[in-house]
């Protein structure tokens, strides 16, 4: 008598390649079980075990056996998560004490009264608080429109140099001063542009007035820019340097066929480039409009007066956490996230508009 074979069928081959090599939840017993048609030693067509009925997931993995494959990548991520969890996500539960007369030293959060929205009826009476918002705006807004192109145009120039070398020491150089303190940056500036700093004292040598722009409130939010151009545009530029570092060279290739010079490259295929970059990083920084330097802000608050200088962070580290109104420094605390995520929605909302994806891509 011939032996009865056993014809796979259309859906069991699909199974077997939706489950994959061995490495990815499938077993070679299994496999060659499901093949004869029998699991251990049972009729062909008979109903698998209860835990083998679990509901495949997209890629057709159970998550119960994707989560045994990745327990090692589960592992690492444990500590990461703790820490965000610790630092981050408790400490949010104090924001209660925005909605009380919270008294740090005899009653603490249990014991401080509530009195529901009336920290943030100050808040919002406060003609101060709203003359402070403005100035953080414009400073944002100055450093918005003279700092975010600089790293672009220095990495545009850095892909342009065809020595490796050369551009590899200019991008350190360039980079070198995000490493520094705020101390140390404003100290710097203070000693260049100071009333006794070097400028100054080389004017005065020469027959002519010197000047401290360091004590200028008129000056202050230029001042302040060109600090952080000078600290932090050296990242901007790596990001940007990584974003040309995936362009494809056929095409500058084919445009230089095309008859395409330098600028024509540079505009229709490096700029195109990094479009998505300069659209996520705009973003971001929108988002983050409130959140300007408060070491920065508070080294200088005394030379130029709180009138040209204040921010909103400075503003309720002095008028809130310094006088021991902790309530009403939460509360603008609340504000001032609520702000940054409305700008990070609308800023979010252009890009889509523009074509880009942003922060999350649009459903």
């Amino acid at each position: 008598m011939k032996p009865r074979a056993t014809v796979a069928t259309e859906a069991d081959r699909a199974a077997d390649r939706a489950t994959g090599p061995i490495g990815d939840g499938g077993s070679e017993d299994s496999r060659s079980e499901d093949s004869d048609g029998t699991a251990g030693g049972g009729q062909s067509g008979s109903k698998p075990p209860a835990a083998d009925r679990t509901p495949p997931a997209a890629g057709g993995i159970t998550w119960r056996l994707r989560l045994r494959r990745d327990r090692t990548l589960v592992l690492m991520t444990l500590p990461a998560i703790a820490l965000l969890l610790i630092f981050n996500y408790i400490p949010l539960l104090g924001n209660i004490v925005a909605f009380q007369d919270y008294d740090v030293y005899d009653l603490g959060i249990t014991g401080s009264p509530f009195v529901g929205f009336d920290n943030f009826t100050r808040i919002f009476e406060d003609y101060r608080f709203w003359q402070v918002l403005i100035n953080t705006l414009v400073i944002f807004l100055t450093q918005l429109l003279l700092f975010f192109p600089i790293p672009i145009a220095i990495a545009l120039l850095l892909n342009t140099i065809m020595s490796a070398r050369v551009r590899a020491w200019v991008q350190a150089v360039v980079y070198l001063p995000h490493f520094f303190s705020w101390v140390l940056v404003v100290t710097v500036f203070q000693q260049m542009f100071g009333g006794a700093g070097l400028v100054a004292q080389w004017l005065r040598e020469h027959g002519h007035e010197g000047f401290d722009l360091m004590t200028n409130a008129s000056f202050f939010k230029f001042l302040v820019t060109a600090q952080a151009v000078w600290k932090d545009a050296g990242w901007g530029v790596i990001v940007f340097l990584a974003a040309l570092a995936a362009v494809n060279t056929d095409l500058y290739e084919a445009a230089a066929v095309d008859g395409a010079g330098r600028w024509r490259r540079m505009w229709h295929v490096t700029l195109p480039a990094l479009r998505p970059v300069i659209a996520l990083l705009l973003v971001l920084r929108v988002g983050s409009a409130l959140n300007l330097d408060f070491e920065q802000i508070l080294l200088q608050r005394d030379q130029v007066g709180p009138g040209a200088s204040e921010i909103l962070d400075t503003y309720i580290w002095w008028t809130g956490i310094k006088t021991g109104d902790f309530g009403y420094a939460a509360a603008a605390g609340i504000f001032k996230g609520l702000f940054s995520v409305a700008m990070v929605l609308g800023a979010n909302k252009v890009a889509h508009m523009l074509g880009e994806q942003g922060v999350y891509s649009k459903k």
